[in-house]
């Protein structure tokens, strides 16, 4: 099984348990500053991630971090499985696989947007509420600007792609120019 599916599997596991036992959103908060206190601090991320280090060693330094951090419960036990089935290399996919999860329970869908140029507030507002009536969710918007669209905008949503830019009008009616000669 790959890490990813891994990942998913566990991600789900916590998020049943911490709906019942915990705060959802305190789970993801102490599952993400774990995996960041690992990713930022080369010489942790190399004994837990290390296979020649035994699992009982590794699951004795996390029993610490989980003792000063005090996740929520569920978090904790979960980082201990890790610990013990060396499985710690899992924590960064394991993170974002549950931060999506529970955005889909919360009912928010995230939404990247690319205009050519910055897109005023009340326009972004505007925006925003289109994708929510649209995809039935609460939508969390990130905009960046990209001026080789030209114009429009490309706004993908979930796993939707709103492709409303200049650039790909452009280039649809060149093809069909180039078809019909």
């Amino acid at each position: 099984m790959s890490n990813l599916a891994s990942a998913g599997r566990y991600a789900k596991a916590l998020l049943d348990v911490a709906i019942k036992q915990a705060d959802p959103v305190r789970a993801e908060e102490d599952l993400s500053a774990f995996a960041e206190l690992v990713a930022q601090n080369p010489e942790l991320r190399t004994v837990l991630e290390n296979p020649a280090v035994p699992a009982p060693s590794k699951r004795a330094v996390v029993e610490q971090l989980v003792a000063r951090a005090k996740p929520a419960p569920p978090v904790g036990k979960l980082l201990m499985l890790l610990a013990e089935r060396d499985r710690l290399v899992l924590l960064p996919d394991l993170a974002a696989a549950y931060r999506e999860r529970l955005l889909d329970y919360q009912n928010i869908v995230r939404a990247d947007v690319v205009t050519a140029l910055p897109l005023p507030d009340p326009q972004a507002k505007q925006l925003e509420e289109k994708l929510a009536g649209v995809t039935g969710r609460t939508v969390r918007m990130t905009t960046r600007i990209d001026p080789t669209i030209i114009g429009g905008l490309v706004a993908k949503v979930g796993g939707t792609v709103y492709d409303g830019s200049v650039a790909t009008q452009l280039r649809r009616m060149r093809e069909r120019l180039i078809e019909n000669a």
